[in-house]
């Protein structure tokens, strides 16, 4: 009866639940979107595709999932929500059918000098609890085996009210232990400051001996209350002061003084130095002040940890002879074959849980990594692998999954692995969207959506939607540049000298010795975790003039923009001012000029405690940002706020001829143009750019620097297959005016463009650190030995 009754043509209609099988997006308009409406398939695989610029993280991060966080955050409680990040509704007019979404982006993971590997991804702290179960000699908690827990011992007395005027004292003593090396702090390096950089000891106080940037004569907080303390002779020179005062100035604890009346407190010169310029982030500091670090601080493993970060105690527990130390030091690939030798039923859990983490590494291509791998020395691509290992063993299904270019950082011999994971991923009936340039992963869509035609302004419209075949015959830049293949250079530019690299041994590389030929175009390749970058940034000689342009975050708030950043408003700002007889100042945004409403923010920002905070535009200036005052001043026929409106080729044109001629100005615009950011607009937050763009505004402004060795790190980052043929260009063109030019580069393309290749390998890890090919791509590919060679040969159809 039952087969009767699903053969009858008469059967129930299909249950209402399963008729959502759609993402419905319909006239979404955020950032540089055009009324944009698809429809994407649920659990399935699809791919958008497009110039750097068009809109699609704007599409997939800012529509799609960024609507779906802020209504999970929804359904928490108003207090919850108020610990949470708030998130305004994108611009759209109807999203239907969303399910919860999972990032997994490029953001490079946080440079705390604190976090590693093992750190991010809980693999310590799993680790730790075994350590503190089996370890022996037994030696406490999980925390003593954290480098993060410093040990504490603490007593005292405190009275306890018992009413009616009764008091009773009661005592406590309170112990942790902690594995915090006390030495180092859990830093694994120590500091050691050249006193000869913080002060000029001929001179006496009054005369100014300080040398430290920023420490003005007159400043109560720094030189004033070292020579009117009463501890020190100021008029006395720093070399003739004694023992005593030489303790004093140096290392003094922190006392109460008074100078003209105001209590101060004074401090000695290597703990104040340590707490204002050591205990924050190098990347953060200013240039000039990195500077001064860099020249007065030198930093060195610490002796009594060796850089394990971990005191003595915990590094003395072990298991089957293996302490954590030794164990976070190991290759993870060796580190699981470990674990999987321990059987102990008392923690049969975390030995499944640890295992199944440290298997994870090792399926994504990671397991040439350690666990007490600095995170902030990890790749962007890297770091994005590393996000993805929570969700590789995730019993969810029915989730949205969104990746930004999962393919960034990997060898084409890699690829496919990564392929394999998000086909494995779809197939447990998610849905995962991808962000991408390379054809590898393109090909393996079930559905493609390709944004464009061109980028920013000229951007932000569907080209596409359909199946792989369907974008290859379709007229769209995508699908036209989809079978590019670059031919293997036919000529190669004679080396003018060379970079002697020696005995490098930086990180996994087994005492390499190379010479990096100078004056064309070098790419060095591998596959991830062969030394490529412990090479050129670990490696290259101290003194060669080297100016390095890697992915790593701009800094810079919402006021900063691409103007800003490269100095381009300076020039802008001074023929405005020269050609209205004013102060430059007023044409900046962030100084004088600004608009007294919104400071010069052009929004003003509401906050809304647990809810999204509120941009409107600001009502005086329209969203100018400048005084109107300030607007009644032209040059060239254009107002400040136009010129921050227009794009860097429209700006090109405009400071290149005519009565706007600007040649300092314009020559910083075509810089811009060449690295194929014409269509940014002056005036567009730092904020908003991505890891391609950011590295290409950095090798903008670097174009400029007096450096003759330019070392790039991945400059392919991000960029659509129609704009490599542009940076391929801009190498060529960097090399002919007389640099020379070390790339760190997986793309085809650019090996098949390169004048010599040195390839990294033969694996990652302890398997890598090897020089394994050296000479001309054409050579590479007749030679095929390594895989490098085979991908390369089978690009080029040899």
């Amino acid at each position: 009866m039952s087969m009767a009754k699903r053969t009858d043509p008469q059967s129930p209609a299909p249950h209402a639940a399963d008729s959502h099988d759609l993402i419905r997006v319909h006239g979404a308009r955020v950032n540089n979107l055009k009324d944009v409406s698809i429809e994407i398939p649920k659990r399935r695989l699809t791919v958008f595709t497009g110039v750097s610029g068009s809109g699609k993280s704007s599409l997939v991060f800012g529509t799609i999932a960024a609507e779906s966080q802020r209504l999970i955050n929804e359904t928490y409680s108003a207090f919850v929500q108020g610990f949470m990040p708030t998130l305004a509704r994108p611009e759209v007019d109807v999203l239907d059918g969303l399910t919860t979404v999972i990032t997994v982006d490029q953001q490079r993971l946080g440079a705390d000098p604190r976090s590693t590997v093992g750190t991010v991804t809980d693999a310590n702290a799993m680790l730790r609890i075994l350590f503190s179960r089996l370890g022996k000699p037994h030696i406490g908690s999980p925390q003593a085996f954290s480098f993060n827990v410093a040990s504490v011992q603490a007593s005292g007395a405190f009275k306890v009210d018992r009413g009616a005027d009764r008091t009773r004292t009661v005592k406590r003593t309170f112990t942790r232990t902690g594995g915090m090396c006390t030495r180092c702090e859990g830093r694994g390096t120590v500091s050691d400051i050249d006193l000869t950089q913080l002060y000029d000891d001929s001179k006496s106080l009054a005369e100014g001996a300080f040398t430290i940037p920023g420490w003005k004569s007159d400043s109560f907080w720094t030189v004033r209350v070292y020579a009117e303390s009463g501890l020190l002779d100021p008029d006395k020179p720093i070399r003739k002061f004694t023992k005593k005062e030489m303790q004093d100035f140096l290392y003094r604890e922190p006392t109460k003084v008074k100078v003209e009346g105001v209590n101060l407190t004074y401090e000695g010169l290597i703990p104040k130095i340590q707490k204002s310029f050591l205990s924050k982030d190098m990347e953060a500091l200013q240039p000039h002040i990195r500077e001064f670090v860099e020249r007065a601080v030198t930093f060195t493993t610490c002796p009594d940890c060796d850089g394990s970060r971990l005191s003595a105690e915990a590094r003395s527990s072990k298991i089957a002879k293996l302490s954590i130390a030794d164990a976070c030091a190991m290759q993870i690939s060796d580190l699981a074959e470990w674990v999987r030798g321990l059987d102990d039923p008392s923690v049969a859990p975390l030995l499944a849980a640890l295992q199944r983490t440290l298997d994870s590494f090792v399926e994504i291509g990671l397991g040439y990594l350690s666990l007490d791998r600095p995170s902030g020395t990890l790749s962007g691509g890297e770091a994005q692998r590393v996000k993805m290992i929570r969700h590789l063993g995730s019993s969810l299904t029915d989730v949205t999954y969104v990746f930004d270019e999962p393919t960034i950082g990997l060898h084409p011999h890699d690829i496919q692995r990564m392929n394999d994971l998000l086909l494995r991923l779809r197939d447990k009936g998610n849905t995962v969207l991808v962000v991408e340039h390379k054809p590898q992963t393109i090909a393996i869509a079930d559905h493609v959506v390709d944004l464009g035609p061109g980028a920013g302004t000229a951007g932000g419209t569907v080209c596409f939607e359909g199946t792989v075949a369907g974008l290859r015959a379709g007229d769209t830049i995508t699908g036209r540049h989809l079978d590019d293949r670059a031919a293997v250079k036919e000529t190669m530019r004679k080396p003018t000298g060379a970079l002697e690299v020696r005995g490098a041994s930086a990180h996994n590389l087994q005492g390499v010795d190379v010479d990096i030929p100078l004056g064309v175009l070098t790419v060095i390749t591998g596959v991830a975790g062969s030394g490529k970058s412990s090479l050129v940034h670990g490696s290259i000689p101290a003194g060669a003039e080297v100016v390095s342009v890697d992915q790593g975050a701009i800094r810079g708030s919402r006021r900063s923009n691409p103007a800003t950043y490269t100095g381009l408003l300076d020039p802008i700002r001074k023929a405005f001012a020269k050609a209205n007889g004013v102060k430059p100042a007023l044409f900046s945004p962030n100084s004088e000029g600004a608009c007294p409403t919104c400071n010069g923010a052009g929004v003003i920002y509401t906050d809304l405690a647990m809810m999204a905070g509120v941009a409107t535009t600001c009502e005086e200036c329209e969203g100018r940002r400048f005084q109107a005052s300030v607007l009644d001043h032209r040059f060239g026929g254009r107002d400040i706020s136009e010129v921050l409106a227009m794009s860097v080729t429209e700006a090109e044109e405009f400071f290149g001829a005519g009565e706007a001629r600007t040649p300092a100005a314009h020559r910083i615009l075509e810089r811009l143009a060449d690295v194929g950011l014409g269509y940014l607009s002056l005036g567009q937050p730092l904020t908003t750019l991505s890891g391609g763009e950011r590295q290409r505004l950095k090798l903008a402004t670097h174009m400029a620097d007096k450096g003759g060795v330019y070392v790039l790190d991945e400059p392919t980052t991000g960029l659509h297959l129609a704009d490599v043929e542009q940076l391929l260009g801009l190498l060529d063109r960097l090399v002919d005016s007389g640099k020379s030019v070390i790339v760190v580069e997986h793309h085809q393309a650019v090996m098949a463009h390169a004048d010599w290749i040195i390839d990294l390998g033969p694996g990652a890890g302890h398997d890598g650190g090897r020089i394994v090919f050296e000479g001309t791509p054409a050579d590479l590919v007749a030679a095929r030995s390594t895989l490098t060679g085979e991908h390369l040969a089978a690009y080029v159809g040899a």
